[in-house]
């Protein structure tokens, strides 16, 4: 069998100030160490053609980000809550100007648009301790990756600036990353957005092209007949000119419905048709239900018509919280844990669903089937109903 020798030799991987690592980390990051990973998608423009000119996918968003952010986080030390902790201080009111929800808010909205989420913790470095807690936009983030095959440092860059965040000297980072799973990248997430793109794209040409009907309130699609006597044709010069003419002032959806003059034994004989006759809306509602999937927010909540998949609005939002927001949530706090964790041992981050008003019903229901299990004790009723001893 043949030895394997790493490039970077022995000495180093024992130089190294990690303790553990994957065997086939270090290959993954050999070809790229210390150089910067690049985000691979157009950031901006997903933000602005799916987030700002695309109301499903806007309301998809928000709707992820404000119910993901309205379940708050508590902090357990040896298996006891404890709300005056100073992590769950640090949650709570994480920096001078946002309240943790409207931090995590921030968080949650970036790993939808962006499949990649950045929070930073200042502190005392002497001292070791935090005290503030920010959230980075991920466009600005670049990843730098480390020999052992996880990021040694961050890049942060701004007008042309940039700034380097990297590990501690006992290999803590002050960097969290949180992102969705990406099958083929090994450093970035992939975001529902750009999973839900092409229909992004269909949903909004749907909008320009009803649009400009409304504009021009007529429809050129069809063939131009040219009838003149005795077998006249047009001439090079004229067929250039038509079609120069057709092009512009014309084709493409700003010019939809756009009237055409037609003189010169010219007559027009439609084609194409018509955007009753393509159910037209239908597939605009087909391209916003394929968005709301992409983000796992059910058409119904959002007023998108077509199957009814849910018996009632109340159904539909149980199984959005269930499907989407709980785990988004989960986590996060199990993010936060191993991350700050570092700096509070004994302590683990868990989301207070409890505190949800939407799960109440669902509460409501395993109450009345734990009260009504009369061969369980009381004391086997309160550990499966959450509440403890």
């Amino acid at each position: 069998m043949m030895e394997i020798r790493w490039p970077w030799g022995q000495a180093a991987r024992e130089r190294a100030p990690e303790g553990k690592a994957s065997a086939a980390g270090p290959l993954i990051a050999f070809s790229q160490v210390g150089r910067a990973r690049w985000t691979p998608r157009d950031y901006r423009s997903l933000a602005t053609e799916g987030f700002a000119k695309n109301a499903v996918a806007y309301r998809c968003v928000r709707m992820i980000a404000e119910a993901a952010s309205s379940a708050p986080f508590q902090v357990f030390v040896d298996g006891a809550r404890d709300d005056v902790h100073p992590l769950a201080r640090l949650l709570a009111k994480p920096n001078p100007e946002q309240s943790g929800a409207e931090l995590m808010e921030a968080l949650y909205g970036a790993l939808q648009v962006a499949g990649n989420a950045y929070l930073e913790a200042t502190g005392d470095e002497e001292e070791g301790t935090l005290a503030e807690l920010w959230s980075l936009r991920p466009d600005r983030m670049t990843v730098v990756p480390g020999p052992q095959g996880w990021p040694q440092a961050w890049e942060y860059a701004v007008d042309g600036r940039t700034v380097r965040i990297a590990r501690r000297a006992e290999g803590w980072s002050p960097v969290m990353q949180l992102k969705l799973f990406h099958p083929t990248d090994d450093w970035y997430g992939f975001s529902p957005l750009e999973a839900a793109a092409f229909a992004i794209d269909v949903h909004n040409a749907s909008g320009a092209w009803n649009k400009a009907l409304l504009d021009n309130a007529a429809r050129p699609s069809g063939a131009l007949v040219y009838g003149a006597r005795d077998g006249e044709r047009l001439t090079a010069e004229q067929f250039e000119a038509l079609k120069a003419q057709l092009a512009d002032g014309h084709a493409g959806a700003a010019n939809a419905g756009r009237p055409l003059l037609l003189e010169g034994g010219m007559d027009w004989k439609a084609m194409s048709l018509s955007p009753s006759e393509m159910d037209f809306i239908a597939g605009k509602h087909a391209a916003a239900r394929e968005i709301a999937l992409a983000f796992g927010v059910p058409p119904q909540l959002l007023g998108i018509p077509g199957d009814a998949t849910y018996a009632n609005y109340r159904e539909a939002n149980a199984a959005f919280w269930r499907g989407t927001v709980i785990p988004l949530v989960r986590k996060a706090a199990g993010a936060l844990t191993g991350w700050l964790g570092q700096r509070f041992p004994g302590c683990v981050v868990e989301p207070d669903l409890e505190a949800v008003p939407a799960l109440q019903p669902e509460r409501d229901a395993l109450w009345a089937r734990l009260n009504a299990a009369t061969f369980l004790t009381e004391e086997e009723r309160r550990r499966m109903a959450g509440v403890g001893a």
